[in-house]
């Protein structure tokens, strides 16, 4: 696929590589890792400041950028490069594009000026392992994910003209450090039982947040308990949630190919270094035809999902007006765009580790961070399988046809 980016996209991924080139190198990231917020605040403000990051995909009527979505997507290709830590993914693929659709007007014009310029940071907060079905990457996302009026999840009830929430989620993106939590709680009991979104802000009265120890560091999560707390309901009761998180997610697939293949590649070009380097039997092992074998098979699956995911940001991106509110996209391929380049990373990064030999087990080695993103991203938005096999039924290619004899 020729991808043939414009002007202004190819600027953006030369300015945001050379960016953190310079502020996220290898000593940069493992002290934004130890970090309490889990990345580099001034980092962020730097994103936010010099290139719009966090508002590249909103419109500028609420202070946005207004370029379309496949822009940021492809923006996500640089940062998955440097394995950048940032609220990124949380803020602005998962929160924003809610509060867009479904927000009434005071919520948008109130929240979105502040996450476009990077003073507010959000996050999806949904039960434990739900994530991708709430997405609609892996499941129908009808709404049960969310705890179905039974123990676990969040659940919410009416305390006179407001709404009282209480609950946990689990796993939930920079929950620990957001300042704004859009949590998704089921309420409505079994008569009328469904998901709706609520606003709180992060440092409401009964709110727990505690960072959890992650496989992948650089996604930081948290654990966020939510006791009897007052929230506002994002939108109106008759907001059609489940379309919204499946549009959402989409995109948020899209998003996260182009961050994966961006990650593959680097840790490709990371071994490929490596291996020119080091000799043995007095030549460089990266001479040897079957080191050379197991490369190539490597550069040709990265390839083709990058073709998938830039095929993916552009269908994703196809909103109708660039205002988040116009048309959904014209196909939904995020979630096989997802696991082709998933398949990809996990390749790359397990070629990596091996072929660096003992050095890329060690926590002083790079590689091993390359492969906990390909694994930590695997356990949040997939296995790759279930992205594959959602895709199919969605599309109907199994569906079972009777047979008259």
């Amino acid at each position: 696929m020729d991808p043939g980016f414009t002007a202004e996209q190819d600027e953006i991924r030369r300015t945001l590589r050379e960016l953190l080139h310079k502020r996220c190198g290898p000593a940069e990231l493992r002290a934004a890792l130890d970090a309490p917020a889990g990345h580099d605040p001034a980092l962020w403000a730097a994103l936010a400041e010099q290139l719009g990051l966090p508002g590249l995909a909103l419109p500028e009527t609420h202070g946005g950028v207004g370029c379309p979505r496949t822009d940021l997507a492809l923006a996500a290709e640089e940062t998955g490069r440097a394995l950048a830590p940032s609220p990124l993914l949380a803020t602005s693929v998962l929160v924003a594009p809610l509060i867009l659709a479904l927000g009434a007007d005071a919520q948008r014009s109130g929240l979105l000026p502040r996450i476009a310029d990077g003073t507010l940071t959000a996050a999806l907060a949904v039960p434990a392992s739900a994530l991708a079905t709430a997405l609609g990457l892996t499941g129908p996302g009808r709404g049960d994910w969310s705890g179905g009026g039974r123990a676990g999840g969040v659940q919410a009830r009416r305390s006179g003209d407001g709404w009282r929430l209480y609950g946990e989620a689990a796993q939930v993106l920079d929950g620990h450090s957001a300042g704004l939590l859009l949590v998704a709680a089921h309420t409505g009991g079994f008569v009328r039982s469904r998901t709706l979104l609520f606003l709180v802000p992060g440092d409401s009265a009964g709110v727990v947040r505690t960072r959890q120890t992650a496989l992948d560091a650089t996604r930081p999560q948290a654990r966020v308990q939510l006791r009897d707390v007052s929230a506002e309901l994002l939108g109106t009761e008759e907001a059609d949630v489940s379309g919204a998180l499946a549009d959402a997610g989409d995109f948020v697939a899209a998003f996260l190919a182009c961050e994966a293949v961006g990650t593959a590649g680097r840790a490709l070009e990371r071994t490929v270094e490596y291996l020119g380097q080091r000799e043995q039997f007095g030549r460089p092992i990266g001479s040897f035809q079957a080191v050379q074998h197991r490369l190539a098979d490597v550069y040709v699956q990265v390839q083709a999902a990058r073709s998938a995911a830039y095929y993916a940001a552009w269908a994703a991106g196809g909103d109708g007006g660039g205002d988040g509110r116009g048309p959904g996209p014209r196909e939904r391929v995020g979630g096989l765009a997802l696991a082709q380049a998933l398949e990809a990373l996990r390749r790359a990064a397990a070629e990596g580790v091996q072929l660096h030999g003992g050095i890329g087990f060690t926590w002083e080695h790079q590689a091993h961070l390359y492969f906990k993103r390909a694994a930590g991203d695997e356990l949040l938005f997939g296995p790759v399988h279930r992205l594959r096999a959602h895709a199919a039924d969605r599309a109907g290619l199994f569906a079972q046809t009777e047979v008259t004899v």
